[in-house]
């Protein structure tokens, strides 16, 4: 039987224990990708202590094969892309990619910050969070994306994750904590009892504290 979270508020409290290092720093904030990333990143900045923010980011998808990324875009005009797979697509292409993404993430930027400043990480330690770890793209390209940010280290944390999807990420965070890495990994949702959808209110409660 797989071993299973009660819900996303017991990960984050679980992720938060591994993170005990990082409590009560002034240099720390807690980035939760939307939208099921939210509510574990809500519970990991309680426990330790630090300020939460949402990090926004949108895959790049190759036209024909969307799963497949070429980059990503995030907040501030940010692009990250993947000269390797990008340079093999038209301008064009890019382009139009880009331009569908960005709208969408600043419709969903303009959802959940609700008027506060933009995201600035200059110098911090930005510790990213999502709920789990399936391909393991989108917490990728939210490294790029908070480097590009001014983060002076990213930390990722995910309740559970495929083992060659860490092994990857490894390679691009300065850390990853990671408790569960199932070799028959399957899907996120395996090792939740609860895994609803999370909806824009619950991110929007959770970042305005009155969830």
């Amino acid at each position: 039987m797989d071993t299973t979270y009660r819900d996303r508020a017991e990960a984050g409290a679980t992720l938060a224990d591994r993170l005990g290092s990082l409590a009560n720093r002034s240099d720390v904030i807690v980035l939760g990708l939307v939208r099921g990333g939210v509510p574990v990143a809500a519970a990991v900045a309680e426990r330790l202590a630090a300020p939460l923010d949402v990090l926004v980011v949108r895959k790049l998808g190759v036209p024909m094969a969307p799963e497949l990324a070429f980059g990503a875009v995030g907040p501030g005009g940010v692009r990250v892309l993947n000269e390797e797979i990008a340079e093999r697509l038209e301008p064009d292409e890019v382009e139009e990619v880009v331009r569908a993404e960005t709208a969408e993430l600043r419709r969903r930027e303009e959802r959940y910050r609700g008027g506060r400043p933009p995201l600035r990480l200059d110098d911090r330690i930005a510790v990213v969070v999502d709920d789990g770890l399936a391909t393991g793209a989108t917490a990728r390209a939210a490294v790029g994306v908070a480097r590009k940010l001014g983060a002076r280290r990213v930390v990722v944390a995910v309740p559970v994750g495929a083992p060659e999807s860490y092994d990857l990420l490894a390679r691009t965070a300065d850390e990853v904590v990671c408790p569960l890495r199932p070799a028959e990994f399957g899907a996120v949702s395996r090792y939740y009892e609860d895994f609803h959808e999370v909806s824009d209110d619950e991110v929007v409660a959770a970042l305005t504290g009155s969830g």
